[in-house]
């Protein structure tokens, strides 16, 4: 089997995996990230097969909708590569971006890096942020059903990864939490300077926010 043919295969699968998923961790998450991801690589040195299956891949089964199972995804992911006969060590490294790439909170530490997950980590933190990652923040607030704001409940910036997993705060807190945070994690130049765009965006969004929720505007 071709790469090329290996890479369409696994869009097909991810698309099929994912038919019916929450609106900010669905197929076209996975698509936006999977562009992003090429815009990036292309001023990086990375391998892009990997690159491209990381992207596809590494969403394919978040742990916030398997009862917090971080095993879930990369078992997945494993078991289907290996059914496209892509070779063991493209496997592990697409295994290593899935174990690695999301945020859990400030002080999670990271166990592996490489350049291609630096270009799909930034690529999955650009969906996280600006316009897209304002209406994934409050679309995934609804279906948890959580407050939008409260402002007796002030965002924690200290979590442990276990609490960042389990919180249930407002979803403007969220911003304060993750999203405001993501600009100066980025891993590239190209991931900066998008990120940088889209950060002013969202404090834009909250001043407006703001202003309506006190009657000011």
């Amino acid at each position: 089997m071709t790469k090329d043919l290996q890479i369409q295969t696994t869009i097909n699968f991810v698309k099929e995996q994912l038919e019916g998923a929450e609106g900010g961790h669905d197929w076209f998450h996975i698509e936006r990230v999977y562009k992003n991801s090429k815009l990036i690589a292309k001023t990086e040195d990375v391998n892009l097969f990997i690159v491209e299956l990381g992207a596809l891949l590494h969403d394919i089964a978040d742990s916030k909708f398997h009862d917090g199972d971080e095993t879930v995804g990369p078992k997945v992911a494993s078991e289907f590569l290996k059914t496209i006969e892509v070779d063991e060590e493209t496997i592990q490294h697409v295994i290593n971006i899935i174990e690695n790439i999301s945020y859990k909170g400030g002080n999670f530490k990271a166990t592996f890096s490489s350049p291609e997950l630096n270009v799909v980590q930034d690529a999955d933190r650009l969906d996280a942020i600006g316009a897209i990652g304002i209406a994934r923040t409050f679309n995934y607030g609804g279906f948890k059903n959580r407050a939008l704001y409260n402002p007796e409940i002030a965002p924690n910036l200290n979590m442990t990864k276990a609490e960042y997993k389990a919180s249930n705060a407002p979803t403007i807190n969220h911003f304060y939490e993750k999203l405001l945070l993501l600009k100066d994690k980025m891993n590239t130049e190209t991931g900066k300077h998008i990120a940088t765009q889209r950060h002013d965006f969202m404090i834009a969004f909250l001043d407006q926010f703001y202003a309506e929720w006190n009657g000011e505007k």
